[in-house]
């Protein structure tokens, strides 16, 4: 008997991230939805008062859940890092990081996320009752005197920490060669984060922190190469619909729009169109239509895993035969495969409101208008 893969149901987040002080108010437009996302640098430099105008806006949005992460601006929500050098940027008025956490922390209606995860469930008889499990984590690489900083030999430990079982990553920064380039024309994410999202393979990964680098990317993994990790098999660049006029700047990502994210993390470790390769009898014997048994995805290596590996079976060390342990080479990863080649792509979102990082130039304040993402989850409650 097979197990039956849940209802899912489409779900809209809106995106922003670097607000910077501007709000919806006047600044940006926020589109209707059923969860808010922003990624971090919600102020220019995390004073109180700063603090106090966008929880206000936050608190008044209306979003079933509002999930909220820091940025390296927002620099009294890291205590440390304001212990240490906050009269820089306070020396006439120094703030106090107790009061401007209890800000977020005592919001009644937004969940604030500090490297950390969280399962949502969306409850609301009016809206689409799905559920999924979301890490945020305000942290990005060292450049210059900001909170929430990992030097480059860090982040693997940083973000190795990301649940493998997560649906939605948000980082402040984004990842290395997705929508990172700054204005010099470099790619200032980090490839730590690249790593683990190859790891994980979420269906969102949100994030902002360049500016200039605002946009979309649907990357799909490659998961066949043998003994090699982080590889990418494709990616594909978003034309925002919502340019240069009224519309909404959409991501659809779901069924009925036609191109669903080929994310299924309940298909295990086989996908759809390939066929159940047996290494014990050279067959290979065919899928059958509902999906592999609950026996097949629960193995710790999976035999198409296995045969990624280039590595014959018989010669693996026993503890790693089904059993976990160490991969025979450093090159592959059995966790990140195992049970989980479901998971083929992650659409990218790095949705800075703030058009430019220099803001106060000749140009003035420009804006960009959040990014707004529609898709399939699964619902918690029939």
């Amino acid at each position: 008997m097979t197990e039956q893969q849940p209802t899912v149901r489409k779900t809209r987040f809106v995106c922003v991230s670097d607000t910077h002080n501007a709000s919806p108010y006047g600044a940006f437009r926020l589109p209707k939805g059923d969860v808010l996302i922003h990624a971090g640098d919600m102020t220019n430099q995390g004073s109180i008062s700063e603090l106090r105008k966008t929880v206000k806006w936050l608190e008044e949005a209306d979003f079933e859940a509002k999930i909220v992460i820091a940025g390296n601006h927002d620099i009294t929500l890291d205590s440390d890092f304001y212990a240490q050098y906050g009269l820089y940027f306070h020396n006439q008025h120094p703030q106090s990081p107790t009061e401007c956490q209890q800000l977020l922390e005592q919001s009644p209606s937004i969940l604030w996320l500090r490297h950390e995860s969280a399962t949502v469930k969306l409850e609301s008889p009016t809206g689409p009752q799905t559920t999924f499990k979301i890490f945020g984590s305000p942290m990005s690489p060292e450049n210059g005197m900001w909170a929430f900083r990992y030097n480059a030999d860090a982040a693997t430990q940083v973000w190795d920490q990301i649940p493998l079982d997560s649906d939605i990553i948000v980082t402040h920064t984004p990842p290395k060669y997705h929508c990172d380039e700054t204005g010099q024309r470099r790619a200032a994410g980090c490839e730590g984060l690249r790593h683990a999202l190859w790891r994980v393979r979420p269906r969102l990964a949100v994030c902002g922190h360049i500016h200039e680098g605002r946009g979309v990317e649907r990357v799909r993994w490659d998961l066949g190469s043998s003994n090699l990790k982080y590889k990418e098999e494709s990616v594909e660049r978003w034309e925002d619909p919502g340019r240069d006029n009224k519309k909404t700047s959409l991501v659809d990502l779901t069924n009925k729009g036609g191109k669903p994210i080929d994310n299924n993390v309940f298909l295990g470790d086989v996908p759809a169109d390939v066929s159940m390769l047996d290494l014990t009898t050279s067959q290979a014997p065919v899928l059958p239509d509902n999906g592999p048994s609950p026996q097949s995805t629960d193995a710790a290596i999976s035999r198409i895993t296995t045969a990624l590996l280039a590595v014959p079976a018989e010669s693996l060390p026993a503890a790693t035969r089904g059993q976990g342990g160490h991969p025979p080479s450093l090159r592959c990863d059995l966790e990140a495969l195992s049970g989980r080649l479901g998971r083929r792509e992650t659409c990218i979102v790095n949705a800075a409101i703030m058009a430019s990082s220099w803001p106060h130039g000749s140009g003035g304040k420009k804006y960009n208008k959040p990014i707004v993402v529609d898709i399939d989850l699964p619902v918690w409650k029939e």
